[in-house]
């Protein structure tokens, strides 16, 4: 697939010039599913920020708010429930999927649950554009420090990409995601790993790795 995965969303002009040059076509002429599933893992989640995010309603609606030519939703804990043979023709029709955040275990387990994972390698043109959460779960590891999930067996998520993320550096509303945190959690991951604001997004196409970004970052590598 190809990957953008930010920790606010499409919050500036960089990285919606993103998205549209990884669409290859404009955002209005592109059919769009939205994936709220991973909200249903996390604490400060629940029906009003689910609802906020489906109907495009702020704060938490920037994505499902733009001009998509079609915006759908997808639900992940229903596809087991209904068939492969409905659910995989609608993934396949959508030009990108918009996943939101919430705890990225909870979003994982669900992606392995209904089979969406296995499908991912077979979209190369589907465009993936991860929240926070939804980003973190193609990392190889989120750390315990975003795990929420009581059921999580561990930190490890999907691996689709080499490195993990730390979303929300700096955010005013969130205690605990200053760099120096974002250094002890780096320590914990022992691998490649970039803290992002909300104003980065880190754009994957095939095994290029860009960041792009009107605000804060650091990537952090492991000692040799």
């Amino acid at each position: 697939m190809k990957l953008l995965l930010t920790s606010g969303g499409i919050t500036n002009t960089s990285i919606r010039d993103a998205l549209v040059e990884l669409l290859g076509k404009p955002i209005g002429d592109s059919t769009a599913l939205c994936i709220p599933t991973a909200q249903w893992g996390h604490p400060m989640c629940g029906p009003a920020s689910v609802r906020g995010f489906v109907a495009g309603a702020p704060p938490w609606g920037g994505m499902t708010s733009m001009e998509w030519g079609s915006l759908g939703v997808l639900e992940l804990t229903a596809l087991p429930t209904i068939g492969a043979e409905r659910w995989i023709a609608w993934v396949r029709e959508a030009d990108v999927l918009l996943v939101d955040g919430g705890d990225a275990t909870y979003l994982c387990h669900w992606m392995r649950e209904s089979g969406l994972a296995d499908l991912l390698p077979s979209l190369p043109e589907t465009v993936w554009v991860g929240v926070s959460a939804g980003s973190m779960v193609m990392t190889p590891r989120i750390g315990d420090y975003f795990v929420e999930w009581p059921s999580a067996p561990d930190d490890r998520t999907l691996g689709f990409v080499d490195f993990s993320i730390f979303p929300h550096l700096d955010h005013e509303l969130m205690r605990g995601n200053t760099i120096a945190d974002a250094e002890r959690w780096a320590a914990d991951i022992a691998g490649p790993a970039y803290a992002i604001d909300d104003q980065t997004a880190i754009e994957v196409t095939d095994d290029t790795v860009v960041v792009v970004s009107e605000g804060q970052w650091r990537l952090f590598t492991p000692a040799a």
